[in-house]
């Protein structure tokens, strides 16, 4: 039997298997891990419980379907650095309740109804029932879901059909953009809407009563009502129901939560925008989206006086604010509705992030002149920057290969022909190349400090696992400094993680 370490251990090999070679069977992972064949099968189990990887089938043109292979879902695997986050919105929207329900999800990955109610049962902190467990669940409709099929059938795309499925894909991904393995597999597995965020509700509101009478019940009852065991692919049968976190829903909160356009803003249009928001928030479907569902000025002036905030604005004082934010390309106004510009807002906020990344790592001139070519997003000429930014013409030439050495501008020689050759040397700013360089440092910074945190708390790890009363003198300021450079080690994690957000999810 495995040990706790040795189970990670396999785990970690599966995982990083399946992140370096794609998709694999279960016989493949185990040639490449040098695994067993029941350490393989466990670490998959975990993997799947934790909606770390999804198991999926192809179908062959010519054939019989191919064996089940294993996608690790990266996104996932990223949320679960948020998962600190998902409670904090939680705890400011809803009650203790609701918070930890979805804790429980979040923690042990999938959960039946059953499942949720011991754990509701083993805590009886408040006197909470069974009943007040299913009216959270169905509060939290959005951000708690039905685990996906165990194992979906991927049909292969067709020349004909593959561009119309790529302009409807979830990731609203750009036409003509093929889509991952991985978000294939992902749209393939999702249960139906009207199924994705229903919640069973007949289950006996007495869970130690059912189970005190089971012995009276009928085989066909039974069923009906008792959460089977999970099955070889990480769900339960078709007799049971298996809830998640929806994580697009956490992630879509997160980003009307992000304060990215609040400094462009007065107080009366920033209230106006928040308002928008919160009216718009439950007819999204998606995370990446140009724009919201519109709004009447009538029902953007209702939700706004809903708010303390904005109790006593005027329909007068929505009207002008709304005005400024069709100034600033934040709200697009089409006759008598309004709705928000995601697309302009989140360009706005990724354009001032690299801007501020290029601040800091190599100057205001660099600053200035990188903000002008991203501005102009075409073509500009050595001397020509010099004069606009007002950099010496001797430093903008070394500035300029710096950024282009560093991946943040492209370069072109522009030769001229005639009584004298000449060369020019011409940059820019390439945005769609350049966000994937941005969020590819992102990463790498990522994991560098997740290392410095493991190394930190590995080197203290026998002084952190001892009791208070021991730590005096010299020890106590060795745990005062460790603990420091925790705070600080995972707070720059906590704000790289938003700039993530801003590249990757957003």
């Amino acid at each position: 039997m495995l040990t706790e370490y040795g189970t990670k251990h396999a785990v970690h090999k599966v995982c990083e298997c399946l992140l370096r070679k794609g998709p694999l069977t279960r016989q493949n992972v185990k040639r490449y891990t040098e695994l067993s064949d029941e350490q393989v099968k466990n670490a998959l189990l975990v993997l799947i419980q934790q909606n770390c990887v999804q198991a999926f089938t192809t179908e062959q043109p010519d054939g019989p379907k191919a064996n089940t292979q294993y996608v690790v879902l990266f996104d996932n695997i990223l949320h679960r650095v948020r998962f600190a986050k998902f409670l904090t919105i939680l705890s400011q929207e809803f009650d203790q309740q609701c918070v930890e329900l979805v804790q429980g999800l979040l923690e042990h990955g999938r959960l039946t109804l059953k499942q949720m109610f011991d754990r509701a049962k083993s805590s009886e902190k408040e006197g909470k029932s069974d009943e007040l467990l299913v009216e959270g669940a169905f509060v939290l409709k959005h951000l708690t879901q039905r685990c996906p099929a165990s194992e979906p059938l991927l049909m292969p795309i067709s020349e004909e059909e593959g561009p119309a499925r790529k302009k409807g894909s979830k990731s609203a991904k750009k036409i003509g953009e093929p889509e991952t393995i991985e978000q294939q597999v992902v749209e393939a597995a999702l249960p139906m809407e009207a199924m994705r965020f229903s919640v069973v509700t007949n289950v006996e509101s007495d869970v130690g009563e059912k189970e005190k009478n089971s012995n009276n019940v009928t085989p066909g009852e039974k069923r009906k009502h008792d959460v089977l065991e999970l099955d070889e692919c990480g769900v339960a049968d078709e007799q049971s129901v298996v809830y998640r976190a929806n994580f697009e829903g956490f992630i879509r909160r997160l980003r009307h939560k992000a304060d990215h356009v609040r400094a462009h803003l007065d107080d009366g249009a920033a209230n106006v925008l928040s308002a928008m928001l919160q009216a718009t928030s439950s007819a999204e479907k998606k995370v990446k989206t140009k724009n919201s569902v519109p709004l009447s000025l009538s029902s953007i002036y209702e939700e706004v006086i809903k708010s303390e905030a904005g109790r006593n604005m005027t329909l007068d004082h929505v009207r002008a604010s709304l005005v400024q934010l069709g100034e600033l390309s934040f709200v697009d106004a089409s006759s008598d509705s309004y709705s928000i510009d995601f697309e302009k807002i989140i360009e706005i906020a990724q354009n001032e992030e690299v801007e501020s990344v290029v601040s800091k790592r190599y100057g205001r001139d660099a600053y200035r002149i990188f903000r002008l070519l991203s501005k102009s997003g075409r073509l500009l000429e050595t001397d020509k920057i010099s004069d606009t930014t007002f950099v010496e013409k001797k430093d903008a030439p070394k500035i300029l290969y710096k950024l282009w050495k560093d991946g943040y501008l492209l370069m072109e020689k522009l030769v001229v022909t005639g009584a004298r050759q000449s060369q020019f040397l011409l940059w820019k700013v390439n945005r769609q190349i350049l966000w994937k360089h941005v969020l590819d440092e992102m990463f790498h910074a990522a994991l560098n400090l997740s290392l410095r945190v493991s190394y930190e708390l590995d080197r203290e790890k026998e002084l952190l696992n001892l009791p208070a009363d021991k730590r005096t003198g010299p020890l106590q300021d060795r745990y005062n400094r460790i603990r420091k450079v925790r705070i600080l080690l995972e707070s720059s994690q906590m704000k790289l993680d938003d700039a993530i957000l801003l590249f990757h999810d957003f």
